[in-house]
């Protein structure tokens, strides 16, 4: 896990305009709070959902992330209300690219993040909750890579991780057809980790958040890598990769109270070092 930084703003103390961001026992929830616009995500949303994930990745004492939405939905998508009036406010490419920075920024975080997700998560909305590591969603959520009902291409790392989690020709029925699916047809496709009924999804959530919390922050870290770089690298680089982590593993004090622990027929308290 990364130092905390001398004189850093840690997230859970900044104020935001478009973000709600609590932290409580190591877990950090940031709730998208833009309810009357389904959490569409204006300028001022992406400025800030980049500044948070900066924060959270800087913080050691965030273990975990839960990332949902207010009102009801999750994330609409990219806010374009003003694109019929080409309303922008720099050069369109160097917009996308501030963008892609908010999407690498949360894929690249080292703590776990889960994505909680009632009612709509299209679009970027969608996209951003599959750079999330696991997401959990209850009956009223619905998906859809609505992009071509835009006139647009699918962005927001759409491309990239949608053919991972349901598999090529799935991805391309969703991004080309751009239909809305329900909560159970996102289950059977892979695209969600669990649905689980509207009244249990906080509890749901906050079980796994806390059970992540507790786990081993640095082994967690370097897990989460490893998982995120497998399609891209071969076996024997892979190999490589999970002997040097655990390398490092075996030299922190969390894994000589993983052993510890387990001698004394107790649960493990990680510290992350």
């Amino acid at each position: 896990m990364a130092l905390s930084i001398v004189g850093f703003m840690s997230a859970h103390t900044a104020t935001y305009e478009t973000l709600i961001v609590d932290h409580a026992n190591g877990v950090t929830t940031v709730t998208m709070n833009r309810p009357e616009k389904k959490n569409a995500a204006n300028g001022a949303m992406w400025n800030e959902l980049l500044a948070v994930a900066r924060a959270i990745g800087s913080d050691d004492t965030v273990r975990a992330v839960v990332l949902t939405g207010a009102g009801g939905a999750f994330c609409s998508g990219a806010d374009v209300s003003g694109m019929a009036d080409g309303e922008k406010q720099m050069h369109q490419l160097a917009s996308m690219r501030h963008i892609s920075d908010v999407c690498m920024a949360w894929y690249r975080l080292p703590q776990p993040v889960v994505a909680k997700v009632r009612g709509v998560a299209v679009g970027a909305g969608l996209n951003l909750a599959l750079v999330c590591d696991m997401v959990v969603a209850d009956e009223t959520a619905r998906f859809s890579e609505i992009f071509a009902k835009r006139g647009l291409t699918i962005d927001f790392g759409g491309s990239w991780s949608l053919p991972r989690r349901v598999g090529m020709h799935r991805a391309k029925e969703m991004a080309l057809l751009a239909e809305i699916y329900s909560a159970a047809e996102a289950a059977e496709m892979g695209l969600v980790n669990r649905v689980v009924p509207a009244a249990e999804l906080d509890a749901f959530v906050d079980d796994w958040a806390s059970r992540l919390a507790g786990g081993p922050p640095i082994a967690l870290a370097m897990t989460k890598r490893l998982l995120n770089n497998s399609l891209n690298v071969t076996l024997e680089e892979a190999l490589d990769d999970e002997g040097l982590s655990q390398t490092v593993n075996f030299y922190t004090g969390d894994t000589k109270e993983a052993v510890k622990a387990f001698l004394d027929r107790r649960e493990p308290e990680f510290k992350g070092r």
